[in-house]
């Protein structure tokens, strides 16, 4: 047997054991029916006409997207386009949004999105803005509440990996993003061993900047750091406020079989942040400038119109040069969720691989380092003493701790991966109150407002990984699931599961309220400042600019203008600029043409969009109202003549009487 091989049978056999040792009281029951009380469809029926009592913002993960649900009847609403293109809708195909998903790799039609946070107020959700990171290609986007769509993205540089993001302050000062994967910055030649891993490469803790008021975002400084990954992260809330505790791994800076050469240490660490600290430092002229090259990606909602923006320096801050700015806590190995309670004094690790749960205090870290109750550093770095931070641990809750979210009267609920479950169990005494199975593999779980200083509780759901025996089966790919309880008694209750989009990594739950009458219902047409609308039928036109032919088109129920047009040669390139006159909530419009290689478009009410056409055959071309609009809607069409390229047909449009042929 090879040595690697005989290494992964030992972390095997060693992850038995220490299952069978913590006798987990978490057995599967055979049907969920075992598990759900008899009043549970009651607490998650929502009548005709009544509306949910909160949404749901879920990660879509592999699918790029996010996606919203009601919460408590697990009903999906939405699914919001992000970081991959979206035929419903035509994001990234229409021209307008395409510079949305410009980075500086090019184009990029996927993405990878695992995290959101709301934006807050005083340490507690306002609704204004979401925020959702993109693991494969860095990215952090900002989603306006008020129209439900991606307003802004931001690549991150020097990064790779962008799954520790994105985390805020309590009062959305920026948006925090680690990154995953340690590389050469991206100033320092890259063209070196990857087993100079340990010496060469660094990572990256990356602070966005949020406009307070209108939320645009830009990079402030990155934190260079030594060559680890990191993972979850959340800030501090009252005495803790100022500090982030992001959870790190690959502490053994191994750069191959990481399954097996990342898990050799008995603790990894908790970098403990003091963000306040280091504003000081750049205030103080202490950040260098560093070449690079990233995209900035804003979409102008007067012009309806996304600009792409180059930039090719940030700030960096080696937190080497800095005193009292990162300090280490050792937590268990290969930690996942590093977690703040609400009231700011408590900090929870999760070690993947752990039996325990260890629970650390602010004010034990804070005279921690008073005293210097360091264990050495770690390439710089001052370690704490372990016990010295330590409030308690939690002993034998479960197997696979990997994040934990909060109630509002002192209670912590942990996902157990491996071994299946939520644990309830309270903060102060660290005691286990309450089990759930959740008879799938749960990663993440949401409290309503649970990461929040103020939680409003009463609903959690587990996002779970496997679903292998709950749903009628879809083939070799399963469907992802979400199982939601009620945690407004003492003992949770399982009310729900259903199926989710994507692979459902962790979500924000809102109350309804917050947002709900703030929803912008149609885009003001007078406000619409695009370069190419047309604010009424009688300025629809189309304008020949060499083989390039813009198309000034609206659409109002039921007809498209204009719905006829000759004139387009094979080898022109054709912009279908077209406005939605519609100014009443319901009444959105789609537009597609026969034979079309990008997508359909959907134009809501007041809004302006443009479809990219390149006839590639001589012929008669029919475009349609993808939208269903009225009792008309299949009456939404029109035609468009191609000729070969050195016909003379004139060009000519028009609708009804205006079209072109012998009037009538």
């Amino acid at each position: 047997m090879t040595k690697i091989h005989s290494k992964l049978r030992i972390a095997a056999i060693g992850i038995f054991s220490l299952s069978t040792l913590i006798g987990l009281n978490s057995c599967k029951p055979k049907t969920a029916g075992s598990a759900v009380s008899g009043d549970a469809a009651q607490k998650v029926y929502v009548a005709p006409g009544e509306h949910d009592e909160f949404y749901s913002f879920t990660s879509g993960g592999f699918s790029g997207q996010v996606s919203v649900y009601g919460i408590p009847s697990g009903r999906l609403f939405k699914v919001l386009p992000v970081f991959s293109v979206d035929p419903e809708t035509g994001y990234g195909f229409s021209e307008e949004s395409k510079p949305m998903l410009n980075t500086s790799f090019g184009f990029v039609p996927w993405g990878d999105q695992h995290h959101l946070a709301v934006s807050q107020t005083n340490g507690e959700s306002d609704g204004r803005w979401l925020f959702a990171n993109e693991n494969n290609t860095p990215r952090v986007a900002r989603l306006d509440l008020t129209t439900f769509t991606t307003s802004e993205i931001i690549e991150i540089p020097n990064s790779a990996g962008n799954h520790s993001s994105p985390f805020i302050t309590e009062n959305t000062e920026y948006v925090v993003a680690g990154t995953r994967f340690s590389v050469p910055f991206d100033d320092a030649d890259g063209d070196i061993p990857i087993h100079s891993y340990a010496e060469k490469f660094n990572g990256a803790i990356t602070f966005i900047k949020v406009n307070p008021e209108t939320g645009r975002m830009n990079i402030e400084f990155q934190l260079k750091t030594p060559a680890v990954n990191y993972d979850l992260s959340h800030t501090g809330k009252g005495p803790s406020s100022g500090w982030f505790f992001f959870s790190s791994y690959n502490t053994e800076k191994a750069h191959t079989l990481l399954e097996v050469n990342a898990s050799q240490r008995d603790k990894d660490f908790i970098l403990a942040v003091n963000w306040k600290k280091a504003e000081e430092y750049i205030k103080a002229g202490k950040g260098k400038k560093v070449k690079t090259n990233y995209v900035h990606n804003v979409m102008d909602e007067n012009t309806h119109t996304a600009t792409s923006t180059t930039i090719n320096e940030v700030t960096v801050l080696d937190i080497l040069d800095l005193e009292g700015v990162c300090y280490y806590i050792p937590c268990p190995k290969s930690p996942h969720g590093t977690d703040v309670d609400p009231t700011g004094e408590y900090i929870i690790g999760s070690g993947k691989l752990a039996s325990l749960i260890p629970v650390f205090s602010f004010s034990k870290i804070q005279k921690a380092i008073q005293d210097k109750k360091f264990d050495g550093d770690f390439d710089g770095i001052p370690v704490i003493n372990y016990e010295a931070a330590l409030h308690g641990e939690v002993q034998k809750p479960g197997l696979g701790p990997l994040h934990t979210e909060f109630d509002n009267n002192g209670n912590a609920y942990t996902s157990f991966f491996v071994s299946s479950e939520v644990v309830k169990w309270n903060v102060k005494s660290l005691q286990v109150i309450d089990r759930q199975p959740t008879y799938y593999s749960t990663g993440h779980l949401t409290v309503a407002g649970g990461d929040t200083k103020k939680p409003f509780g009463k609903y959690l759901v587990a996002w779970n990984k496997i679903t292998k025996d709950r749903y009628l089966p879809t083939g070799p790919e399963l469907t992802q699931s979400a199982q939601l309880f009620d945690i407004s008694g003492e003992k949770m209750q399982l009310l729900l599961d259903f199926p989710t989009i994507g692979e459902p990594h962790y979500a924000q739950i809102i109350p309804a309220s917050l947002i709900k009458d703030k929803q912008k219902r149609i885009y003001d047409i007078n406000k619409n400042n695009h370069k190419y609308v047309a604010k009424g039928e009688d300025k629809t036109k189309i304008v020949r600019e060499g083989n390039k032919v813009h198309v000034y088109m609206t659409l109002v129920r039921t007809h498209i203008t204009p719905d006829n047009i000759e004139g387009i040669k094979i080898g022109d390139e054709v912009y279908f600029h077209i406005t939605n006159l519609e100014q009443d909530w319901d009444l959105p419009h789609g537009f597609s043409v026969k034979g079309n290689n990008n997508a359909e478009l959907l134009i809501l009410p007041g809004e302006t969009k443009t479809l990219k056409w390149v006839p590639n055959r001589v012929g008669i071309i029919p475009f349609y109202c993808t939208d269903f609009c009225s009792a008309l809607h299949q009456e939404m069409q029109g035609y468009v003549r191609v000729s070969p390229a050195n016909s003379n047909v004139p060009l000519a449009y028009g609708t009804g009487d205006t079209a072109p042929g012998p009037k009538k």
